[in-house]
């Protein structure tokens, strides 16, 4: 963060940070937003949304904080230009505000334990590395497999196990870096820990038999 704020001030840049997962960290670790890095106040802009926070995907609300007054001014412009999101939507999002601190709680304690499981299973994979995560509720994995693309696309094309496969995001598109993230993969530990570890054995299997 520190290096950014450097970048920001020598060349005067914005920073934009997508802040959606502030809420999910792990490990005794706090968020820190770019807001509260000084000297770059003016350059700062934070994009929120409702879909993770209150697992309200598709409801396309969400907000830009600045304390750049003019940017913030000429944003309005642009938002009063467009059609108005949904009017349920809206409401919903309203409402979601007054979710108190325990339901966030429970559910960063869940996603904790999935995570922790999700990471358990995929480190007995032979020859496979994975990443802890600190927040959100992804993990990378990077494969022993030469193209992440293509092994995603077998899988969901032409592989079965127990009749069941697995979907996992190949990572090169993350990468502005031509050729970084080939081997790599995200995975989202979103669902229960049983299904998690259901689908690791999947995709154990389907590295077995693969062939680049």
């Amino acid at each position: 963060m520190k290096q950014l704020a450097e970048i920001v001030k020598k060349h005067d840049l914005f920073l934009i940070a997508d802040e959606v997962y502030r809420e999910f960290t792990y490990d005794g670790l706090e968020h820190y937003s770019i807001l509260q890095e000084e000297g770059i106040e003016q350059n700062a802009i934070v994009i929120d949304s409702v879909s993770k926070r209150y697992s309200m995907c598709g409801a396309r609300i969400g907000c830009i904080v600045s304390k750049n007054e003019e940017f913030i001014s000429t944003t309005l412009k642009f938002a009063q230009a467009r059609l108005s999101p949904p009017t349920y939507a809206l409401i919903a999002s309203e409402a979601a505000l007054e979710t108190p601190q325990s339901y966030f709680d429970d559910v960063i304690e869940e996603y904790d334990e999935r995570r922790k499981t999700l990471i358990t299973e995929l480190e007995k994979i032979e020859g496979l590395k994975v990443a802890h995560p600190k927040g959100a509720f992804y993990c990378v994995a990077e494969l022993p497999v030469k193209d992440s693309d293509a092994f995603a696309q077998w899988l969901l094309e032409d592989f079965k196990h127990n009749n069941e496969t697995v979907m996992v995001a190949p990572l090169s598109g993350f990468y502005s870096t031509k050729g970084e993230g080939k081997k790599e993969v995200r995975i989202a530990y979103v669902l229960k820990k049983e299904d998690l570890i259901r689908s690791v054995e999947i995709l154990r299997e389907a590295l077995k038999v693969y062939k680049d």
